[in-house]
């Protein structure tokens, strides 16, 4: 079937809408970095241990990355994100209520961080089943190139909006502003979205067709079956796939670059590079600009390349080559004298990693299939394990050997990320063995 001229695509307006979700969570687990120097003042916090508190969330989590995933698959995108959004909000807001001066400040830190983390954990791989479900496969890379744009939008903005706030109400009122938003992004989600297409009342007959057209591999053939969850997943296929390992080892490496720049990188200015708040401010929104363009640039890619080449080249060699870039701006960036063109030359680092995060996910939806939240719940662990070792070692390290060392750690593990595509094929299909189809050949795969 080809594509129909919609005029109100509903796919792309939930899909921009999951955007927003994405972009206030990452503003709710960044704002603990933009506050961080007045918590630590406050209460007695030196970075080492605020690297636990980093770390705190990525453990919460890694751990709920599986579960959420089934869970996604079992109740659907709708819901579970909703009651996703409301956890994380919850949350947020107790740490606005920590009052003065309170014992064992940071323990409670790192408790409400890493209930936080459990909340938010469901957010992707509930987006993901929601992709795989509301997404044709040659649209698959676009739709994931939105949704984690929010990444680099939230995360961006966090850093001038939040230091703001900071800077005139306190940091408490940065934590509450957060939750706040979150709250009203989530009800807007639950009121528009529906788990699949077929249950949306907006959605046109031309949608319906091109999306069903496009799904590819086994699907369950009534809503019940498909919602309910009565075929188990099928984890000793996934836990020996090279695919999933392979991807998920790539992942976490990706998590540790990545979080370099959500956790460290607005202190690094401030206290390495010597800039004032600010300053340090303004600059480091630079990474997550290109966070964004990169995500959105990515995904537009990797689909045109799938379309014209293959999914080999659009999928597996595209974030091969943005990895490998990521790891040669990183030694570039870190080693420049100037702070403008450090921040710049990182900045490009952070963005060449984005152009990689659309394939991920859109090979874990293809491969997966109705199972696309578990399997891309357990890659997600991969990176969220790799954030949280970055979140207490890129200290550590900084202290000991210097931070050339912390980012040179960075720059080999993106290298060895990159290498890592080279062993995924994207045509495998997690259904194959139940005689589904396994070449994936929509999408020019």
């Amino acid at each position: 079937m080809s594509r129909p001229g919609l005029k109100l695509p509903i796919r792309y307006l939930l899909v921009v809408w999951i955007l927003v979700l994405s972009a206030v969570a990452y503003m709710d687990r960044t704002n603990v970095a933009v506050a961080g120097l007045p918590i630590c003042s406050e209460f007695k916090i030196d970075n080492a241990h605020l690297g636990w508190i980093f770390s705190a969330f990525l453990v919460g989590y890694a751990c709920f990355q599986i579960p959420g995933g089934v869970l996604a698959r079992r109740f659907g995108s709708r819901r579970l994100l909703a009651i996703s959004v409301a956890w994380w909000a919850f949350f947020i807001a107790l740490t606005a209520l920590l009052p003065r001066g309170v014992q064992g400040a940071l323990w409670i830190l790192i408790a409400i961080r890493c209930s936080l983390g459990a909340g938010e954990a469901i957010m992707y791989p509930a987006a993901n089943q929601f992709v795989e479900r509301w997404f044709p496969i040659p649209e698959r890379g676009k739709a994931n190139g939105i949704i984690f744009a929010g990444v680099g939008l939230g995360a961006g903005l966090s850093q001038p909006l939040l230091t703001a706030i900071v800077l005139t109400y306190g940091w408490r009122a940065s934590f509450r502003f957060c939750a706040t938003l979150g709250i009203v992004a989530g009800a807007v989600w639950y009121l528009a979205a529906r788990n699949t297409p077929e249950e949306h009342p907006l959605v046109r007959k031309e949608e319906l067709e091109w999306i069903a057209s496009g799904r590819g591999g086994a699907r369950p053939k009534n809503t019940q079956a498909r919602e309910g969850g009565r075929t188990p997943t099928p984890w000793a296929k996934i836990v020996r796939s090279k695919e999933v390992l392979a991807v998920t080892y790539s992942y976490f490496t990706y998590g540790y670059v990545a979080w370099i720049f959500f956790s460290w990188f607005y202190i690094y200015l401030a206290q390495v590079r010597g800039l004032n708040l600010k300053t340090s401010a303004i600059y480091s929104m630079l990474p997550f600009i290109a966070m964004t363009l990169g995500s959105l640039v990515g995904g537009v890619i990797s689909d045109g390349l799938t379309h014209r080449y293959n999914a080999r080249m659009g999928r597996c060699i595209l974030p091969a080559i943005a990895l490998g870039s990521t790891a040669v701006l990183l030694v570039a960036g870190s080693h420049a004298h100037n702070s403008a063109l450090a921040s710049t030359v990182l900045a490009c680092g952070a963005g060449a990693l984005y152009i990689a995060q659309s394939s991920y996910w859109s090979v874990t939806a293809d491969y997966a299939g109705e199972h696309a939240g578990a399997v891309s719940g357990a890659m997600n662990m991969g990176g969220q394990i790799g954030g949280a070792v970055t979140a207490s070692l890129t200290p550590l390290l900084a202290a000991r050997f210097g931070w050339d060392i912390s980012f040179l750690t960075a720059t080999v593990l993106a290298a060895s990320g990159a290498v890592a595509w080279l062993i995924v094929d994207p045509r495998a299909r997690l259904a194959a063995a139940d005689g589904a189809n396994t070449t994936g050949e929509l999408a020019g795969a």
